[in-house]
């Protein structure tokens, strides 16, 4: 069994913790949280905007529970410690873990800034152990479809995406979320998701142009932006946090193939992937599968158990999104378009 540390108890730790009941050779052993350490193990309470909402009761015979995270390092033997705590917190804890031979999975975004994200690459460099950003929709599976979709062909050529994920703004933990110089605002903590989306189908974009607001955080809440990528397809996405209260969340893309479109949209539920071909009556497709969060942690310890690095998302990959979402923020700030240079 592999071993596992889940650092941080909000909604994500939660999201993950409820995850590995459905991943094959996973153990949680220990968890962390320096405020929220519930004596009676009950974590019924925590929610978010996706998954379910099944309460979840921590089993204190089985699991070790820890304030600090150099304790639990030090005492318990862990094999992997997944980190889900405020991005500001992310390279220090993932540059001790990987000191300390660790294998670490990290919430999105790897860091506030590229700079900081690189020290995580160099010290997962430096270490036995693997760092996997926590890009998880690589692993969703109507997401996984269409990344085939592009890459084979079976539409003929992939002519424009659009990629949209609207929530109202987090109702959980604002006092970090709304500190903008530390989260990054909707534009690294939601709409990132989809820059990473885009260079996974497209390859790293070489320019980007924004547009975008500041309502809740002092950071970016509200962002568009067009992506210009090297097969010349017509690229955008779209993320907020400005919907009104009862909108809820959704997560939307549509992609015009030369003979097909693909709409995918969460808030259809059964039928949120719609498949247009000429000649054709529209269908529904449905794609068996876990959701992202179980794929992704499939994924990691499927790896670690073979002694092999993840190999969907790298952490150059989640480097080179923090640097694509960095660009966004400076075409925002001067309304100009920025270029991206090769990443290293």
């Amino acid at each position: 069994m592999i071993r596992i540390g889940v650092v941080g108890l909000g909604f994500m730790g939660v999201t993950h913790l409820k995850s590995y009941r459905q991943v094959p050779g996973a153990e949680v052993v220990a968890v962390c949280d320096a405020y929220q350490l519930p004596a009676d193990g009950d974590l019924s309470k925590v929610a978010g905007n996706l998954g379910d909402n099944d309460p979840l009761r921590l089993d204190w015979d089985r699991i070790r529970g820890y304030t600090r995270f150099e304790t639990m390092l030090a005492e318990t033997e862990v094999d992997v410690v997944d980190i889900c705590v405020p991005t500001k917190t992310h390279p220090d804890l993932t540059v001790a873990a990987l000191a300390a031979g660790k294998h670490v999975i990290c919430e999105k975004p790897m860091a506030r800034t590229a700079a900081l994200a690189r020290t995580m690459v160099a010290a997962a460099e430096r270490s036995p152990g693997v760092l996997m950003p926590a890009m998880c929709m690589r692993f969703w599976p109507e997401w996984r479809w269409v990344k085939e979709a592009i890459d084979d062909g079976r539409f003929g050529k992939a002519l424009a995406a659009r990629f949209r994920r609207m929530t109202e703004p987090p109702a959980w933990g604002r006092e970090v979320y709304f500190q903008g110089q530390d989260s990054g605002g909707a534009l690294l903590d939601l709409h990132i998701h989809d820059s990473d989306f885009v260079q996974y189908c497209f390859g790293r974009p070489t320019r980007v142009y924004s547009m975008g607001l500041s309502r809740y955080s002092g950071a970016v809440d509200h962002v568009v932006t067009q992506y210009q990528v090297a097969s010349g397809a017509v690229v955008s996405a779209e993320g907020s946090w400005l919907v009104s209260e009862g909108y809820g969340f959704s997560m939307a893309y549509t992609i015009l193939f030369e003979r097909a479109t693909a709409d995918y949209d969460s808030a259809r539920g059964p039928d949120a992937l719609r498949l247009f071909e000429p000649g054709q009556k529209p269908r529904t497709v449905s794609i068996e599968g876990q959701d992202g969060y179980v794929g992704e942690l499939r994924h990691l310890i499927a790896a670690v158990t073979a002694g092999q690095a993840p190999t969907w998302v790298t952490p150059r990959e989640g480097l080179s999104a923090v640097e694509i979402c960095e660009a966004e923020e400076r075409s925002i700030q001067t309304g100009a378009v920025v270029e991206l240079a090769p990443s290293a």
